[in-house]
């Protein structure tokens, strides 16, 4: 089992000594965990086939789910890909750095492992002081799915990191809360018109705002598990935010939302069913269950995004049988917050009439 070295630095003001250390282990194809602005990663040199395969065994990811690959100059993008289009260079001028991921045609120099086989690459340039000093002082493209056991939620604190990965891997970058909470967002450039394959970050409307027509993957909204052949994307296959406990993802009205929840939450404990549930703030105080959390306004989903992750396992931390889950409006955050949580239930949702 390894030693994992444990790095707190300041998320404006990163100590040069302690990027540098975590810089060297991704030279000698070691493992970093980091924060960025969505979620924190785990990062290996992309353009090395060994380190990306560790990355995989670490995580016990299967090796058809794509990372993201993580640049710190939008130069990198030229080298890394095929053909860098008018729109990408208008997406990447908007919205980088931050969490936006792009999917081009890939150049010959990315090992196989690193694309899943792929003939495409996602590439993004995080919003985060800490990500981008050790991409710059590694100088390497640095791969990065989430920093968490393949199919748990995503974290976004370092100690949810080595709840997951102690001894996994080698390094983790302690910067502190994450400020999005939910990965980010996934957007298709080699085909036309463009096409959304997880929401995150970046709002779909923002997206339309600057390209005018771009779809959304049936994926994106699924209420029942899709067969797809190839994932172009990561968290498109695969078990994915789930806890240990039973998630089960109630929609509808408000009125009709709780009253469901309430009557399932009362059937569970009757049966000495341990329940937890996901509420808002508008909505907490009308649930009796052994636990309750609220995930923020209705009215601030951006919020509720922020939260979730972190919530989906403090309730889970607390031994609960099964968390009953709210719907939120699948707009501007909340789209990408709904995906989540039908994923995370493995799309066991319920229809609040």
């Amino acid at each position: 089992m390894k030693k994992t070295l444990l790095l707190k630095v300041n998320p404006e003001n990163p100590d040069s000594t302690k990027i540098e250390a975590a810089a060297q282990i991704i030279l000698k194809g070691g493992l970093v965990a980091f924060p960025t602005e969505t979620v924190y990663g785990l990062g290996a040199d992309a353009l090395n086939a060994d380190a990306v395969l560790s990355l995989f065994e670490a995580k016990k990811r299967p090796l058809d789910n794509p990372p993201i690959i993580h640049i710190s100059n939008v130069s990198e993008v030229y080298t890394l890909t095929k053909e860098v289009t008018k729109k990408a260079e208008l997406l990447m001028k908007e919205f980088w750095p931050g969490p936006l991921t792009l999917v081009f045609q890939r150049s010959d120099i990315i090992p196989k492992v690193t694309v899943a086989g792929l003939d495409t690459v996602a590439i993004r340039m995080p919003k985060h002081k800490v990500a981008l000093a050790l991409i710059e002082k590694s100088r390497r493209s640095i791969a990065a799915p989430s920093a968490n056991l393949a199919g748990k939620p995503s974290p976004t604190t370092a100690k949810y990191v080595f709840e997951d990965l102690n001894g996994r891997i080698d390094a983790i970058l302690d910067g502190g809360p994450t400020l999005i909470g939910v990965e980010s967002t996934v957007l298709d450039l080699s085909v036309d018109p463009p096409m959304v394959l997880r929401p995150g970050g970046i709002t779909f409307e923002a997206l339309k705002k600057v390209l005018g027509d771009v779809k959304l993957h049936p994926f994106v909204e699924a209420e029942t598990e899709l067969p797809i052949e190839k994932i172009r994307s990561p968290g498109m296959k695969h078990r994915h935010y789930a806890p240990k406990a039973e998630v089960i993802l109630v929609e509808g009205t408000i009125s009709a939302v709780t009253s469901k929840i309430q009557g399932l939450a009362d059937s569970y404990l009757i049966k000495n069913v341990k329940v937890g549930i996901l509420a808002t703030d508008e909505t907490k105080t009308a649930y009796k269950a052994d636990i309750v959390r609220s995930l923020g306004s209705r009215f601030n989903l951006a919020t509720v995004a922020q939260n979730l992750f972190r919530l989906v396992r403090e309730v889970d931390a607390e031994n609960v049988d099964v968390i009953l889950a709210e719907g939120v409006p699948s707009e501007e955050m909340g789209l990408a917050v709904m995906n989540r949580l039908r994923k995370a239930s493995g799309y066991h949702i319920v229809k609040a009439e």
